[in-house]
């Protein structure tokens, strides 16, 4: 089998692709949501790794895989699929996780707070992050969504129009949580619970950990996919 990816690549596109290549990326810790634009050598130069190590990594795991199971070939989803994908998988864990995380954190910052001072700013980026992603779900939800549907059911100039008007702005968005993510796992030490830490402060590593996995790939089908091809129809 012949090597699919080459340093050419870029990121988002690699993920698009081949799904499991978000994996190797984090691990590198190469954004492939706002930064998928960068071509894979541009990526592993701001990170100070080795493209060819990353791409042998890359070919490796494809061939290794399955590139079909449990893919999604977004290439065949309508415009309104892709919406309704993102509002019942993304938006709805987005909605019951962001409040029922809250009290977890508020209570390891009183209880722990004085000990270990990354806990204020955890809270702080938290409530950032909490406020910027609900305000975020509601300009999708109650006009841009709707309009992308629009153009989906009348395919005009002037729907499509509309369907872009805000997607700049959804982008910037997107930028602003992402470097919430990346802070927050900076001020946690990527995640490194400190010694003796109590079931309750593991437990909101690890669902933070876990808001950070679905919020990239949530970003990454609206960034690389949605806003994209929706992008080059209007060019």
């Amino acid at each position: 089998m012949m090597s699919p990816f080459t340093i050419d690549n870029k990121v988002g596109e690699v993920v698009t692709v081949f799904p499991k290549a978000s994996d190797i990326f984090k691990s590198n810790r190469i954004d492939f949501c706002c930064g998928g634009n960068l071509t894979i050598k541009e990526a592993a130069a701001k990170q100070m790794i080795s493209a060819e190590q990353l791409i042998t990594q890359l070919n490796m795991l494809y061939r290794q895989s399955n590139p079909n199971k449990d893919y999604i070939n977004w290439k065949e989803k309508s415009f309104s699929h892709i919406v309704h994908y993102i509002e019942e998988t993304h938006h709805q864990y987005l909605k019951e996780e962001l409040p029922q995380l809250t009290p977890y954190i508020t209570k390891i910052y009183k209880v722990h707070g004085n000990k270990h001072h990354q806990l204020e700013k955890v809270k702080t980026l938290f409530q950032q992050l909490k406020t910027e992603l609900l305000e975020h779900l509601m300009l999708e939800e109650n006009t841009q969504f709707p309009l992308i549907e629009e153009y989906d059911r009348h395919p005009t100039h002037e729907t499509l129009e509309r369907a872009v008007s805000q997607l700049d702005r959804l982008e910037k968005d997107h930028q602003n949580v992402g470097n919430i993510l990346k802070e927050l796992r900076k001020v946690t030490n990527n995640y490194h619970l400190p010694e003796g830490a109590c079931r309750t402060f593991q437990l909101v590593y690890k669902r933070l950990e876990h808001l950070e996995e679905d919020t990239l790939s949530h970003i990454h089908i609206e960034n690389n996919i949605l806003f994209k091809r929706l992008f080059n129809l209007y060019a």
